[in-house]
């Protein structure tokens, strides 16, 4: 797939710097959005979260998948609404969130967005703590083949971080 890059207008008048974080229910991605909220707070702009619905391994009825969809994009509705709660917890009550939900190959989704926007500047992504490694995200983004040529910088969080020191590292 080829993708034409827009020249980043973050910093340009009329236009807001964003910080894309991909959302889902892994536990890593708490980190990301604190780092993201707080860059924001120093930095100015907004977080723009992110949910992809993936494609499931076996084909439905039209009817059906249609259904799968509609129950997947309420999931991440509730998650949208769940991390803003967790940043008014914590003192972030202020800032700005775009919510996107998009359906297909989470990393093939996550280019289309930064190809679309021009005001998205820097991906935001949590390191898991696994021994595993630190998640699939990371491993083919931040990491893989992909990492070198990739259109925006990319912040990986690590997972290990207490809150404080994410906070102080923003």
């Amino acid at each position: 797939m080829t993708l034409t890059y827009r020249k980043r207008r973050s910093f340009e008048a009329g236009h807001t710097r964003k910080f894309l974080l991909v959302v889902d229910e892994s536990p890593e991605v708490e980190s990301a959005l604190y780092y993201a909220a707080a860059r924001v707070v120093r930095s100015s702009g907004m977080i723009l979260m992110l949910h992809v619905i993936e494609p499931q391994d076996f084909q439905y009825w039209a009817g059906v998948r249609q259904v799968q969809i509609e129950e997947e994009t309420l999931k991440a509705r509730a998650l949208f609404r769940l991390f803003r709660r967790k940043l008014h917890l914590v003192g972030f009550e202020n800032i700005p969130c775009e919510e996107l939900v998009r359906e297909g190959v989470k990393s093939e989704e996550i280019m289309k967005t930064i190809a679309e926007d021009e005001d998205v500047s820097i991906l935001v992504l949590g390191a898991s703590t696994d021994p595993a490694g630190p998640g699939p995200l990371v491993s083919m983004l931040a990491a893989g083949s992909a990492a070198g040529s990739f259109p925006i910088p990319i912040t990986v969080v690590p997972g290990n971080l207490a809150f404080d020191d994410i906070i102080a590292l923003a």
